[in-house]
């Protein structure tokens, strides 16, 4: 079988050193295996080696494509002997798709050149006030501080004070610790988290989220190995309303999008009505029933 397979590596080596336009329909020469009614050739599978590929890689590469070309290929004798004449005619759907797919890649194209992507803060929080009713929290959040600290780590009194604190001097200290001895920390208390992210990261154990962050605002919890400490500073419950912060990158995308569909809706109208001022329309009715 190795040998075989050498063979037909070799095949392949000189059909693609022949000129292609030296080949016609006839020029196929032996098969190299075959599957029903149906044959496969060196030339089909010229391009499945690299040039430069080891022996062994190649013989693994035509074996398993070969065995992949044979299943196919009974399947599809298979389903065009037990399918009817009319299923088995795809030229519609074929040129659906293609008509679907050109269109798809030139919209693609026009939108990557036209499309003017600059967003002001002003856009957004404009087209977040006239629509607030969209943006309805589905999950709590939280602007928080957060300590997870080994319990060996050194002076975690002065940690205690510092994760509490809103004093400038305390919150660099808080950093400058958190950066030496935290196992994990954020401290980043101006953005929103979403507080099953968090509940993720410290053994809190709760029945009622939104109650607990209605009545928690410094947090302490330990287990076997850490201490986790937390400082709620804000909150805002489920089915509330969102943040404008918090929505700020979906505004954004729903804004984007808004113009993509106005930008492809444009050129669709200027296409036809270039079409009817330039006379490429006509329409022909024959209403047998006017007459």
């Amino acid at each position: 079988m190795k040998a075989v397979y050498i063979h037909i590596i070799s095949i392949i080596i000189l059909s693609s050193c022949t000129d292609a336009t030296k080949k016609n329909e006839q020029d196929l020469g032996e098969p190299i295996a075959k599957a029903g009614d149906a044959y496969l050739y060196a030339s089909d599978i010229k391009d499945i080696v690299p040039f430069g590929t080891a022996t062994k890689d190649s013989l693994d590469l035509l074996n398993k494509f070969i065995d992949n070309w044979v299943r196919e290929a009974l399947v599809i004798q298979k389903a065009e002997s037990n399918l009817a004449d009319e299923q088995k005619n795809v030229e519609k759907q074929l040129n659906d798709y293609r008509k679907s797919l050109i269109t798809y890649i030139y919209e693609k194209e026009l939108v990557k050149q036209k499309l003017d992507t600059v967003i002001t803060e002003t856009e957004i929080e404009e087209y977040y006030n006239n629509n607030k009713t969209e943006f309805e929290l589905k999950d709590n959040i939280i602007k928080v501080i957060y300590v997870k600290l080994n319990k060996k780590a050194p002076n975690i009194d002065k940690l205690k004070k510092w994760y509490k604190s809103d004093n400038l001097k305390d919150r660099e200290q808080l950093a400058s610790y958190c950066h030496q001895f935290a196992d994990n920390f954020y401290l980043d208390d101006q953005s929103w988290l979403l507080f099953d992210d968090l509940l993720k990261e410290i053994p809190i154990q709760t029945y009622n989220k939104e109650l607990f962050l209605q009545n928690n605002r410094f947090v302490e919890v330990s287990d076997s190995l850490n201490h986790y400490f937390l400082n709620i500073k804000d909150f805002k419950i489920r089915n509330s309303s969102s943040p404008l912060s918090f929505e700020k990158e979906n505004i954004k995308n729903i804004i984007l999008n808004k113009r993509k569909l106005l930008l492809i809706n444009n050129m669709k109208l200027d296409v036809y009505n270039d079409a009817l001022n330039n006379n490429k329309i006509e329409i022909y009715i024959n209403d047998k029933s006017s007459k």
